[in-house]
């Protein structure tokens, strides 16, 4: 974009410098799944950004460029309400540094509330208005999100009084949005009402289900239970019940023991304190009939393998067993038991109810699509949603559907209107939210003893050791579930009390809106992330139950058997399995599918802003794929890429990221539409060769510039932000082709970018250490542990680690065995996986592993100090000595670069971490002489933190 040009645009804060570093702070304080926004336990939905990176997503694409960063925050509520000798950037900053030695509370540390709690005061909005009428030609700016999900982004344009628009094509976000949105600030406070409607709701269904839950004792009524199935031993048939453990509350030391008799059947359950009653001598709660190997049968001992137990489930041969109950006793707390022939009782009823009631045997009997995150539910046998439940949890839904349907009438002749309409919304949303804790998908917490829940993370797991509730009593519940929503709904109406209009809610497709050419000053939008969730396979599961509540009430979002998934911009395999061949795999096909369908949603955000107006992506995702189609689809939609910016916004390795690297930032990449068209095709193309030193220095700066920063990025991190500064570059090229006049694609240029920042990474934390000059193998196995922080991490980011240094990995992966496939990723393995067991004769040792310790010398340097950790670990420090000296280690270079890099990039927990420092210590470091600081190997409170030689 040339200056001229430039200088054209109605400027924006987005454009110029932010807060990040304060306004990552906040997310991450959001983070704590205690403490969320009001509108998260409304209903689950996937992705949700925080609060603070979203507020300053929309304010800083709306206010004028020389608004301060003091200003920016105190409309964000970030800051303490007093004055302050330092910006309140500085000040927050301050405070996250000194957060672990706080006494109080985080809010009184920090001296004001979570943002997410705060609404801005009247004055504030007026102030802001003024400010944007000013800024955009006295008309009040509106804002559009046509992807809105959960509607974190137009939820916060709302609570800033403005014109706002959001869009969702998927019904179940939808209704969310229409809750939240609509009537909240419209209908307003909902409480005794739904308190009413739902007492007679759950003592209707209560009335009808309590023969499935019977008590063993007057005054104990069962809140769940952990279940198993049941099959039988293909040798002895013997009953072999399917769970991998017996615990059911390990924090409180309750296990069940299983007694079997000499029939071959399971004679009893009994509940056992493991810290206080006698337990068998061959009883260990961590070690159930089935692990990695199979299902070894307690009466003979046979071995029943995986493909074999698997094949029972999917053939119905088994029958559910539940093993273990929790319940409340008389004085109103919790305990645990046995399951007894009365809890079977409760189960057999619900079979036979659900095989001889023609509506039940019909209900939710919708087949599971094949997707990418069906297929594992329907390789268990489970092609139909009500599969998924057992008959107790499928008759437990019907009879909630069925008094909801029974009061539905009487609701709406009571109030009518939107009011009526609200009411039922709010007490079906308790309803599909209640087989997130209780399905065949949802395991049974053995830490806490509780149900867990199906969406810890994104996608759907069939359980072996799997949860039934009395929804009717448990915490997890109707009924508490409800009164949460009732809190949550009544926070929101009173922070959306001072709103004059509500958004506008529309359901569709975001390549075709129901909006006027150049209506909207500005887009905010957080994009469906390439192939990281597939949002219609899994709202599928709430969908199936809200459809049967719903239907009447919205028929246009309940009219199809299952979610919209063709128009669904996600980059999904599954969705060409018929049609791949002809040279393009099912990926390459779904790649370009989700390239097209973000370039529609771009070309219809460009139709609907006004010319020069402003569009801010909200992108987390660390594939180079997904950033490629991204950049793809913008720059075919004509926008001109102005502003990147990384924000810290999730909490590294959160729960589904462990031991992966995670992007933990989100990108807030800012695009103009045009004053006047370009013709991209007429446009002259730029060389491949000019355009590749520029994004190599453009993303080296950028990483300097991070690192310095402060900001709390992990190195995968620092990678991902200087993507954005680097498509600017290639985006302001563009067209760009090779010396052959081939097309180049946005990922030459990120590729250029990662090799260019893992070089800034090397400068930076192995200082001092020359790994270019180590064997490629060595140096590729170093760098993966430099920038992912993890031993497991995305295949195609250690491909992409690999042809920067002219390494590919596949070919390395079986000669070397320096790396595995877990589940589709990148998993490094340590000494122990690579090395031959030097205790064991020559002859009985395993081919397999391409280390022999016995060597004289080895043709990797990797290979060197792995065997030396191995003698270490194996015969101790004294024939270690004499190993090294035998080897010439003692003056071996690389060898000794090798171990130092290791030490600073290996994690402390890890073992080749412990071993290589013990190698650096000792006799052993004599013989080395290695240069460094003992403080290297000092604790600071971060066993896994990385650090740099000169930080100590």
């Amino acid at each position: 974009m040339n200056p001229e040009e430039k200088e054209t645009f109605r400027p924006v804060a987005i454009e110029e410098s932010l807060p990040v570093k304060a306004v990552g702070i906040e997310n991450l304080k959001e983070s704590n799944p205690q403490h969320m926004p009001s509108h998260r336990y409304i209903h689950p939905w996937f992705a949700r950004r925080p609060t603070p990176v979203s507020r300053l997503a929309v304010l800083g694409s709306l206010l004028p460029p020389d608004t301060t960063s003091n200003e920016i925050l105190e409309y964000l509520q970030i800051g303490p309400n007093k004055e302050l000798d330092v910006s309140i950037s500085d000040y927050v900053q301050e405070k996250k540094r000194t957060e672990s030695e706080r006494d109080g509370t985080l809010g009184e540390h920090y001296g004001y509330p979570r943002p997410f709690t705060q609404s801005p005061a009247q004055a504030q909005i007026e102030e802001l208005h003024t400010t944007l009428r000013e800024h955009w030609d006295g008309e009040l700016p509106t804002v559009l999100d046509p992807t809105a999900g959960g509607g974190v982004i137009p939820y916060e344009s709302v609570r800033y009084n403005l014109p706002t628009t959001a869009n969702e094509l998927n019904p179940v976000p939808t209704v969310l949005l229409k809750v939240i949105l609509e009537f909240a600030p419209q209908v307003g406070s909902l409480e005794s009402e739904l308190r009413t409607w739902s007492e007679k709701l759950v003592d209707r269904a209560d009335e009808r289900l309590s023969t499935y839950f019977s008590p063993v004792a007057d005054g104990q009524t069962p809140l769940g239970y952990a279940c198993t199935y049941k099959i039988r031993c293909d040798s002895c048939g013997g009953a072999i019940p399917l769970t991998p453990k017996w615990w059911m509350a390990k924090r409180a030391n309750i296990a069940i023991y299983p007694e079997y008799g000499d029939n071959e059947e399971i004679l009893s359950y009994t509940a056992l304190d493991t810290e206080e009653d006698e337990i068998p001598s061959d009883f260990d709660p961590s070690d159930g009939p089935v692990s990695r190997s199979g299902a070894e049968c307690p009466h003979c001992g046979v071995l029943m393998e995986n493909d074999r137990t698997k094949e029972l489930l999917r053939d119905g041969d088994y029958e559910y067993e539940p093993f273990g109950v929790k319940y409340s006793n008389r004085s109103g707390g919790n305990d645990y038991r046995g399951a007894t022939d009365v809890d079977r009782t409760g189960m057999r009823r619900a079979q036979e109810r659900v095989e001889s009631d023609p509506d039940l045997h019909q209900y939710l009997a919708t087949d599971l699509p094949n997707g990418e995150k069906t297929s594992e539910p329907i390789s268990y046998g489970m092609t139909q949603w009500r599969d998924i439940f057992t008959p107790r949890q499928l008759v437990t839904l019907y009879e909630y559907q069925e008094a909801f349907n029974h009061y539905k009438s009487d609701i709406l002749d009571e109030y009518g209107g939107d009011k009526a309409v609200a009411i039922l919304t709010l007490l079906s949303l308790a309803a599909s939210k209640v087989p997130n804790h209780n399905s065949r998908l949802t395991s049974w917490y053995t830490p806490a003893g509780h149900p867990d829940q199906v969406f810890r993370s994104n996608h759907f797991s069939p359980q072996k050791l799997f949860c039934e509730n009395n929804v009717s009593a448990d915490v997890v519940g109707y009924k508490n579930i409800l009164d949460r929503i009732i809190e949550e709904y009544e926070n929101i109406v009173r922070q959306l009390e001072h709103v004059e209009s509500p958004a506008e809610v529309q359901n569709g497709d975001a390549a075709d809106l129901d909006v006027d050419d150049e209506s909207i000053s500005t887009v905010v939008i957080d994009p469906p992330y390439y192939d990281n969730i597939m949002y219609a396979e899994l709202a599928d599961f709430f969908y199936v139950v809200q459809k049967g509540y719903l239907s009447d009430i919205y028929p246009s979002l309940f009219d199809q058997p299952l979610t919209e998934k063709q128009n669904e911009a996600v980059a999904n395999p599954a969705k060409f399995d018929s049609v791949a061949g002809g040279g393009q795999s099912k990926r390459e096909l779904a790649k370009q599918d989700y390239e097209d369908k973000m370039s529609d949603i771009f070309n219809e955000m460009y139709r609907v802003l006004e010319p020069g107006g402003v569009m801010t992506v909200m992108f987390t995702h660390k594939d180079a794929d997904a950033w490629d189609t991204l950049t793809m689809s913008l720059i075919k939609s004509k926008f001109i890429v102005t502003s990147t910016h990384p924000v810290t916004s999730e909490v590294p390795h959160r729960v589904g990221m462990q031991d992966s690297a995670s992007a933990d930032s989100t990108i807030l990449l800012t695009g103009r539409k045009p004053q006047e068209e370009h013709d991209l095709e007429t446009t002259i193309p730029s060389l491949w060769s000019d355009v590749k030193s520029d994004t190599r220095s453009a993303a080296k700066e950028a990483a300097r510039d991070l690192l310095d920063s402060g900001l709390s990025l992990t190195k995968t991190d620092v990678i991902i932000s200087a993507f954005g500064p680097t498509l600017r570059v290639f985006a302001d090229a563009y067209p760009v082709v090779d010396d052959e006049d081939n097309e180049v694609k946005p990922r030459r240029a990120l590729e250029e970018a990662r090799e260019a920042v893992t070089q800034v990474l090397v400068d930076e934390y192995l200082e001092g250490q020359d790994v270019d000059n180590l064997d490629d193998v060595t140096e590729w196995y170093i760098l993966c542990w430099l920038v992912h922080e993890a031993e497991t991490f995305s295949y195609d980011d250690g491909r992409q680690l690999g042809l920067g240094i002219g390494v590919d990995i596949d070919e390395i992966k079986r000669s070397t065995k320096t790396w595995r496939k877990s589940r589709g990723d990148i998993s490094l393995r340590g000494h122990d996986g690579r090395v031959q067991n030097i205790n064991e004769k020559p002859e009985d040792r395993s081919s397999r592993l391409p280390v022999d310790p016995d060597d004289l010398s080895f043709p990797r340097s990797l290979d060197a100090v792995h065997a030396a950790m191995h003698v270490y670990d194996k015969r101790g420090e004294t024939e270690t000595v004499e190993w090294l000296r035998d080897r010439n280690f003692d003056s071996d270079s690389q060898f000794k670069a090798t171990l130092k890099a290791l030490l600073q990039v290996l994690p402390h927990n890890h073992d080749d971490w412990e071993l290589a420092r013990d190698l650096a210590v000792g006799r052993t470091s004599d013989v080395l002489d290695l240069e460094f600081s003992p403080n290297v190997f000092a604790e600071d409170g971060d066993e896994t933190k990385q650090s740099t030689l000169g930080e100590h």
